[in-house]
């Protein structure tokens, strides 16, 4: 366990009701703590705080100062004031209790001539020990009962006030020990009880609810605005989830990534490097997606990307939440993107020369802006003013971000929303999952424990569906050709009625909805009538190509069979390229293997996955046939195939499972006709020389062990 020295929180200081108007500070860019300071000097008789933590020495001994000059110093959550929903109870002693940095020797001192000491730290927990940054000793014993109350001491720690005392006993291995602890956030969570409170009020209500939490009067908002609202908290509840809102300044985007959660980072501005955001190989540490729930980057087309690198592994996280930088790290983190548009939204959408995604950085290709799957229109939010604060009740901001942490780790609407959800065929793959990611995310916010009528769920499906066509039609509008031409993204509502969603500032913009294209020209440099244009859309899939770094389809080369054998220590061998070019076409595949019950047995399973959902978006079902023996750990197995089975449900693939003592053989059959015989099964590749060693994560360098290889045709297949 770990004790901070300092107690990182954010203060806000309201006048009593019956003052006049208050005033409003906004961080980055006004002297709020100068502010904060001179106020807290001209108090005379009570000071209300609603405060989340201290890091501020200088608030801190302005309060302090107060006090010494009688002035009452107290915590709003028990007394009548405005603004109730804006953060938690703070004690008034918060300001004379804060460890300071400058003192820790002194501190350690008064301990051991025989005081105790009341601070407040952020705890957490590991083992039996603390140590406190602003504290001398490292080493600082802590019961275990400390823990058996508080079980956030084990999982990231919570801001606590502590009273550390000095051990007499010179046996002891510790001078100093945790005496008492008093939490002053939550240190438990009840997601059942949280649930069952909620269904008590109805959507609107508990919308209504959730905005007043925040700050806001929902009552002088239209019923569009709240959605906007909502989906501002989409990335601090639905995992890996890829956001971005453009708009005006001063509409609180940043606001709700660096002041609501405790789990959400801002980084604002400045240069982005692959070391800070995904992974340090020299100090071999994750960077801010293995840490926070959400990383939002504020005035995005002021970063700076120098690497190439950084981009390509963003790609590669946004897409499928997992990357490789020496060692494979997957991660839950959302990324949120926010900046400003300087230019009017109307010019824009009936510019041929601009478009809503101007803002971003020259380096955001159209892979990154594939992978959002929420455009939020910014220029539709209010500007920030008093007008808009609530006076009513809501819930404390800690408690509804710890539900929304909770539901990011633990829950997954992905499957119910899958089932009930029907949508049109110019609907693609990334389209798919792009709306789905909004839809969960809208369900854990407004029906936590419940589900939605078909009236909610089929408006919900509306908004994702139109937020997810902002980003195609804007990427429509980069591209030269017709590869993001089918923008009229629809879904069928409860009825089986098929509704066309469009975005409202681009209806009637042919700029936006039919933009000019290049034309193809012939050899004797005439128009090549037969050129594809977006009034006349080339008929597509119901799913994307494959990303241009799989090979190429299967359908542009000859396939045919092939008997050959991999000798002992050969390089070159991974299931892209032996699986790879006989996966198109595919929906069904089957393998049937008796060893996929070892760990790596089972890792290797998990790649072989990889591949197909890279290669082939039109499988639905992988189906497992597998043994197992008296060594075989089964409750593992069963764990580790059902994580991969529910990641897998993410992409609409559905895993079956089947136990065959008796089965021997291995292959792999498609019901496309192709059958891959491999005599060693997914299990042909030599342990990696070292875990930190080429080969140990790309499989096309790892060496092989001998075995053959049959791939064949069958006049007709049932998997």
């Amino acid at each position: 366990m770990r004790i901070c020295g300092a107690l990182a929180l954010s203060l806000l200081i309201m006048p009593p009701a019956w003052a006049g108007d208050a005033q409003v500070c906004f961080t980055p860019g006004e002297d709020c703590t100068g502010m904060l300071v001179t106020e807290l000097a001209t108090a005379r008789r009570e000071v209300l705080v609603q405060a989340y933590g201290f890091t501020n020495p200088a608030i801190a001994q302005a309060l302090s100062d107060a006090r010494r000059r009688q002035v009452t110093i107290c915590g709003t959550g028990g007394s009548p004031g405005p603004n109730h929903s804006f953060g938690v109870r703070a004690a008034g002693s918060v300001a004379a209790g804060m460890a300071r940095d400058d003192r820790p020797r002194r501190q350690a001192c008064r301990l051991h001539r025989g005081y105790s000491s009341r601070w407040l730290y952020r705890s957490r927990g590991q083992r039996h020990w603390a140590s406190l940054e602003n504290f001398a000793s490292q080493r600082i014993a802590i019961g275990e009962k400390f823990y058996r109350d508080n079980d956030r001491l084990l999982e990231g720690g919570i801001w606590a006030e502590v009273v550390i005392a000095h051990n007499d006993i010179d046996q002891d291995a510790y001078a100093f020990y945790v005496e008492d602890l008093r939490p002053v956030q939550l240190s438990r969570f009840d997601f059942a009880t949280y649930g069952e409170a909620k269904k008590a009020f109805t959507r609107d209500e508990w919308m209504d609810v959730v905005l007043r939490s925040v700050g806001l009067e929902p009552g002088k908002l239209s019923k569009r605005v709240k959605l906007h609202f909502i989906a501002r908290l989409a990335p601090l509840v639905e995992p890996n989830f890829n956001f971005i809102e453009l708009g005006p300044r001063g509409t609180g985007k940043s606001y709700f990534f660096s002041e609501f959660s405790p789990y959400s980072t801002l980084i604002s501005g400045g240069q982005a490097t692959k070391s800070v955001l995904f992974y340090n190989n020299a100090r071999h540490k994750i960077g801010l997606v293995g840490f926070w729930d959400t990383v939002a980057f504020d005035e995005v087309g002021g970063i700076k990307v120098k690497d190439p690198d950084t981009i390509q592994i963003m790609k590669d996280y946004m897409a499928n939440g997992r990357f490789s930088r020496g060692a494979e790290v997957i991660a839950d983190a959302s990324m949120a993107f926010v900046g400003n548009i300087d230019m009017s939204v109307e010019q824009i959408v009936n510019s041929t020369e601009y478009d809503l995604f101007q803002p971003l950085p020259e380096q955001f290709d159209l892979a990154v802006m594939d992978r959002f799957a929420c455009y939020l229109p910014g220029w539709e939010m209010p500007k920030n003013s008093s007008a808009f604060l609530t006076e009513r009740f809501g819930l404390i901001t800690d408690f509804l971000a710890e539900a929304f942490h909770h539901q990011l780790k633990h829950s997954n609407r992905y499957e119910e929303v899958s089932k009930r959800l029907k949508l049109g065929s110019t609907v693609e793959g990334r389209d798919e999952k792009g709306i789905k990611k909004t839809l969960c995310a809208m369900l854990k916010i407004l029906h936590p424990a419940d589900s939605p009528t078909n009236e909610e769920f089929d408006e919900y499906a509306a908004y994702a569906v139109e937020c997810r066509r902002r980003v195609k039609e804007q990427m429509n509008k980069r591209k030269p050709d017709d590869e993001f031409a089918r923008i009229d993204l629809s879904f069928f509502d409860k009825d089986g009625i098929e509704f066309v969603v469009r975005c409202p500032e681009s209806v009637g913009a042919s700029a936006t909805l039919e933009p000019a294209r290049r034309r193809l020209r012939s050899k004797d440099g005439e128009p090549d009538a037969t050129a594809p244009s977006a009034a006349t859309p080339k008929p597509v899939e119901a799913f994307s190509p494959p990303p241009l770094d799989v090979p190429a389809p299967a359908e542009t080369r000859a396939l045919t069979e092939q008997h050959y054998t991999i000798a002992y220590g050969d390089t070159g061998y991974s299931y892209d390229t032996i699986f790879g070019p006989y996966l198109f076409g595919a929906k069904a595949v089957l393998v049937e293997d008796p060893y996929i019950r070892m760990p790596h047995q089972i890792a290797n399973f998990v790649r072989f996955c990889e591949t197909v959902v890279k290669v082939a978006a039109t499988v639905r079902t992988i189906t497992l046939v597998t043994s197992y023996d008296e060594q075989t750990d089964m409750a593992g197995l069963h764990d580790k195939l059902g994580e991969l089975k529910q990641s897998l449900l993410e992409y609409d693939v559905t895993l079956e499972i089947e136990l065959n003592d008796k089965l021997h053989d291995r292959e792999v059959r498609l019901d496309n006709g192709w059958t891959i015989k491999i005599g060693r099964g997914l299990d042909f590749y030599q342990k990696p020389e070292g875990w930190y060693a080429v080969g140990a994560t790309d499989l096309g360098l790892r060496r092989c062990l001998e075995t053959k290889v049959d791939v064949f045709r069958a006049p007709s297949v049932k998997v």
